[in-house]
């Protein structure tokens, strides 16, 4: 992977070509320029389908030969999800794609004209010249199963908002209908709650059903009952409720429609973790990874579907800059500013580490006992959250190494790599 300026730069000679490509909707505009900055070319306007993707790619190959060109660059500015095709078609053609920064294109737009000025003529420029500076990035654009674990990733992720969104509304509509349920049962999704917010939502039904009624009705679906217990105090608790007594029939369809949705969500998530299962199954050494205690499958399956193929780093700290979890500092002169996290890059993989590492802390004994070293070591002790941060860049490296070498995990080995200060004796 190219990373640093002079890389980039090589790679631009006499024999390139640089396309600079504003991104739309429906349509696309290009302009051509060498390595130089000299233009090549006018605005070429590129409908985003097939045609429009056929049309450039005649266009380019005319205007490689006309100016003996035998490279090609096409720089984009990541519009949302519109270059995806445009970008994959370049791929298929064996064209290279690189992506500039959108901030970048903002503030470099008026280097020209003095102009905050932005239409189809100007951006496509813009673009072209932060390409030319070798101030871009190589996208990733994965392909096979690493493509589908990010798409079953996404999908899952949608799921889960989806799910939070109808408990909140179901939680609202315990707390106006029958807000004293929530002390018979602590989790509405249960079995026996769902048998009663089903059957006998509001403290009027409960009442009307009586005690031993509702008690053989959780007894006939469930193998381990509820029992007269729990009953005896949703009893008590609809004798003394303060539920609001209006508009109930229109509120128990709403509650059934929202328990509907929620089961029909339910089994799509567990679906969605079964495909992920799965296309896991086809990345290789990710049993080493799944061995580890306190990993788990959608932990492993969030990282590959953010890194994709391992092979394309050339050590962990490619990965730990695409996290975001680099450090940066602000120092001038005799200042020395706060080193603090750059939050640059995939923000899922930042979080997706961060909560794997608390699980870690919790279950796992070595990563626990790092922790502890690192909060409580004399020289230099990190806070908490710092330490959970330090603890993500080193599962960062550990995963590294077991999906690149396929060497199963040896938490004692990994506990002995780390350097400890010793407090010098007295």
């Amino acid at each position: 992977m190219k990373y640093t300026q002079n890389e980039k730069l090589n790679q631009l000679d006499f024999s390139t070509m640089v396309v600079g490509v504003d991104v739309g909707s429906e349509f696309h505009y290009a302009r051509a320029f060498d390595y130089r900055g000299i233009e090549l070319s006018g605005v070429f306007k590129i409908s985003n389908d097939a045609v429009g993707f056929e049309a450039f790619e005649k266009w380019s190959h005319e205007l490689m030969m006309k100016h003996d060109k035998s490279k090609l660059i096409v720089g984009m500015e990541p519009t949302g999800h519109y270059w995806f095709n445009f970008g994959y078609s370049l791929k298929e053609n064996n064209r290279k794609v690189v992506l500039v920064n959108p901030m970048h294109v903002k503030r470099s737009k008026e280097f020209d004209d003095n102009n905050p000025t932005k239409n189809d003529r100007k951006d496509p420029k813009t673009i072209a010249m932060l390409v030319k500076d070798g101030r871009y990035l190589e996208p990733y654009m994965p392909e096979g199963v690493f493509r589908e674990l990010r798409i079953s990733m996404e999908t899952r992720e949608r799921y889960i908002k989806h799910m939070t969104v109808i408990n909140n509304k179901v939680q609202r509509w315990l707390s106006i209908y029958f807000p004293e349920f929530k002390t018979v049962f602590k989790d509405w999704s249960g079995q026996g709650a769902m048998i009663a917010l089903k059957s006998f939502a509001t403290p009027e039904k409960v009442i009307a059903k009586g005690i031993e009624a509702i008690a053989n009705e959780w007894k006939s679906q469930i193998k381990r009952a509820v029992g007269t217990k729990h009953a005896v105090r949703l009893m008590k608790a609809a004798e003394t409720s303060v539920g609001i007594k209006e508009g109930l029939r229109a509120a128990e369809y709403d509650l059934l429609s929202l328990i509907e949705e929620y089961e029909f969500v339910t089994k799509k998530l567990e679906a969605t973790l079964s495909l992920i299962e799965e296309l896991l199954q086809q990345v290789p050494n990710i049993t080493e990874l799944l061995a580890i205690k306190g990993i788990g499958v959608v932990t492993v399956a969030g990282f590959i579907a953010e890194v994709g193929n391992i092979s394309r780093f050339e050590h962990p700290k490619q990965i730990q800059k695409l996290a975001g979890l680099n450090l940066k500092e602000n120092s001038s002169g005799k200042h020395k500013g706060k080193t603090t996290l750059s939050k640059r890059g995939r923000k899922r993989l930042r979080r997706l580490l961060f909560q794997a590492v608390m699980i870690l802390v919790a279950k796992n004994a070595e990563f626990r006992q790092l922790h502890l070293y690192y909060t409580n070591r004399i020289k230099n002790p990190l806070k908490k959250k710092q330490s959970i941060m330090a603890i993500s860049c080193k599962l960062i490296r550990v995963f590294y190494t077991l999906l690149t070498k396929g060497t199963p995990y040896d938490g004692e080995k990994m506990i002995r790599d780390i350097k400890r200060i010793e407090p010098k004796a007295a």
